[in-house]
């Protein structure tokens, strides 16, 4: 698959890109190609005499759009139904208003799914900093010991929640 992050240059000179060429330029397989065409998500620009895709360069933004919207969570389904959706609309600033709604929800999704990633991120940095200190036990010290630690290190701080909860009850 071809890195969202990174920008793939388009044809030389707008060149229409064959399908091989295409799949190259993405990272996707010909027959992942083939599918988005079926699901109505990508389009030749036009064949060739013998029935060969022919691409425009627009295409690999295209695909680079749908790879963003995967991993945002959505099925190839839903979004060929938000193309749908899209479609729909008469005129060019109904569907922008619509796109602009679409992704005000999906911003709004991202930034929460980015503060519970940094509140697990806290925890394990936590759990972490925890267990550096377990380091400094005595090798034949039983696990049994482990919940009623004492250590030097561990004086003052509660244990970690994520590090408790593996700790069989007493």
């Amino acid at each position: 698959m071809a890195r969202p992050d990174i920008h793939v240059a388009p044809a030389p000179g707008g060149a229409l890109l064959k399908v091989g060429e295409l799949a190259e330029r993405t990272g996707k397989t010909n027959r992942a190609l083939r599918f988005y065409e079926e699901l109505d998500l990508l389009a030749p620009a036009r064949r060739t005499k013998g029935g060969f895709r022919l691409y425009d360069p627009s295409a690999v933004v295209r695909i680079h759009w749908i790879d963003r919207l995967q991993e945002l969570g959505f099925s190839l389904s839903e979004i060929r139904d938000f193309m749908s959706s899209l479609r729909a609309q008469d005129t060019g600033p109904a569907a922008m208003d619509h796109l602009r709604a679409f992704y005000a929800r999906k911003l709004i999704d991202t930034r929460q799914a980015v503060a519970r990633l940094q509140a697990l991120e806290g925890e394990l940095t936590e759990s972490l900093g925890y267990l550096h200190s377990c380091q400094t036990c005595a090798p034949a010290t039983p696990r049994s010991a482990c919940p009623s630690c004492n250590t030097s290190e561990h004086s003052g701080t509660s244990v970690p929640r994520m590090v408790a909860a593996v700790h069989d009850p007493a």
